[in-house]
């Protein structure tokens, strides 16, 4: 809560704290029942099955239900009324195929991490088909994504969402006298100052919002957008020479690229044969739901004002991980959207603080195991459940991350006045190596 200092013109708000976790990775692994780590091909492959049979039944039933809207079955009084129950026929197919299509995203995501199976061939082999016909380029985007995982929440080793500082945006050196290093104090004139400069319009944050969920993933892809600032600017996942990438990682992003260039050919085609508008209607909208989703869905997971981000001398592995959240998605629109929205996407994001444990553990014994590892984490007093993940979350998050600090070990997001929400905490005995570094 802020409050306004009228004497000093100062305004103050009361930070929550954020205790800093020291666990070893090995504790968090121990909390994890045994079997939760086994993974199995057919089993999985059930879930592929499942995806694409109900995305299959939509399109059947909207196909179904299409015939039906004729002037012969029913009568409505304006003629454009027929086009526009279509559209809204088609654009409701459209929602409920995106949604099963992230599931199917999802399994090829696990694939990525060697979850999908104990073979890696069968691993590398279904997730190359799932993501390439999903336009994603498997191995390119697996290699980063691993580096995002050894690296969770690092300012200069994470591979995405990595917060804006204060010198990146431009802002004025942060002058002590004025603001403190946590956010917890600020003047009326440095308000001003900063909320001129970022600016924090209603209107703002939702067309930055929704041009972040629309084209996000292919700019993330394509321009590193959102991505690691260190890297220089071209840094893209097609180009073999990234400094994303390794020597011995070049077969793989041509082969990743080549799967990308089958999948708009096969694309090109299907547009040739079949119509723009029947292509768009049948795959391109759900597919644009899913890119849609990917970004909201891993946007919220790793953003909020209460999610601490670190610098190399207080960052290790396990406070990675557990740098970020478990949110229900659809949860704002009730108990049934939110179990319907974690069945569709296969618990990508009920489950993820454990994902970022244990990689490995397949999303049918996620569950199970976040159980677990959440009753580790609770009496140590470390919370990792958000708020439901939805658009108004997306918003709120939006409108309250601004940027980090140049300095500090452990930053918090700053808002558009310069005040943030969290300090952190450090345990007696602090950590002091640098975790997993990725070169």
């Amino acid at each position: 809560m802020a409050r306004k200092n009228d004497d000093q013109n100062v305004t103050t708000v009361e930070q929550g704290v954020y205790k800093v976790p020291d666990i070893p990775i090995k504790d968090l692994l121990d909390a994890i029942p045994a079997h939760c780590f086994k993974r199995s091909a057919l089993r999985s492959s059930t879930y592929i099955f499942w995806d694409m049979a109900v995305i299959y039944g939509f399109w059947r039933g909207t196909k179904y239900l299409d015939a039906f809207i004729t002037p012969e079955h029913l009568a409505l009084p304006n003629p454009h009324l027929y086009t526009a129950a279509r559209v809204s026929l088609w654009a409701l197919y459209s929602f409920w195929a995106g949604l099963f299509g992230t599931g199917l995203w999802v399994i090829g995501h696990e694939c990525g991490h060697q979850a999908f199976s104990e073979s890696k061939t069968i691993n590398n082999a279904v997730g190359f088909v799932l993501h390439s016909a999903l336009g994603v380029p498997y191995h390119s985007w697996r290699i980063t994504h691993a580096k995002h995982h050894a690296s969770t929440g690092h300012m200069t080793q994470d591979q995405v969402f990595v917060p804006a500082t204060r010198s990146d945006l431009g802002l004025p050196p942060l002058d002590p006298t004025k603001t403190d290093l946590l956010g917890s104090r600020v003047t009326e004139e440095v308000k001003k100052e900063l909320w001129e400069a970022i600016g924090d319009s209603p209107l703002g944050a939702v067309y930055t919002s929704a041009t972040y969920l629309l084209g996000g993933w292919p700019a993330y892809i394509t321009m590193n957008a959102s991505g690691q600032r260190r890297y220089p600017k071209g840094t893209n996942h097609f180009n073999t020479e990234s400094p994303m990438f390794m020597a011995h990682h070049q077969g793989q992003v041509t082969l990743s690229t080549i799967g990308i260039v089958i999948w708009l050919s096969v694309l090109t085609a299907a547009i040739y044969h079949f119509g723009f508008a029947t292509v768009f209607r049948t795959y391109i909208a759900p597919y644009l739901w899913v890119n849609h989703w990917l970004v909201l869905i891993t946007f919220l997971q790793h953003t909020d004002p209460l999610l601490p981000h670190y610098r190399a001398p207080e960052f290790n592995f396990a406070r990675g991980a557990l740098a970020t959240l478990d949110r229900s998605l659809l949860g704002d629109l009730g108990p049934i959207m939110a179990w319907i929205g974690a069945h569709a996407t296969n618990g990508i994001s009920e489950t993820h603080v454990l994902h970022h444990v244990s990689s490995k553990i397949p999303h049918y014994n996620a569950w199970e195991a976040s159980t677990a590892l959440k009753k580790k984490l609770a009496s140590a007093g470390i919370p990792i459940e958000g708020a439901p993940g939805g658009w108004a979350e997306v918003y709120r998050v939006f409108r309250e991350c601004k940027f980090v600090e140049d300095e500090g070990d452990v930053v918090f997001f700053k808002n558009a006045h310069g005040l943030a929400k969290m300090r952190p905490q450090m345990p007696e005995s602090s950590a002091s190596d640098s975790g997993v570094e990725v070169k």
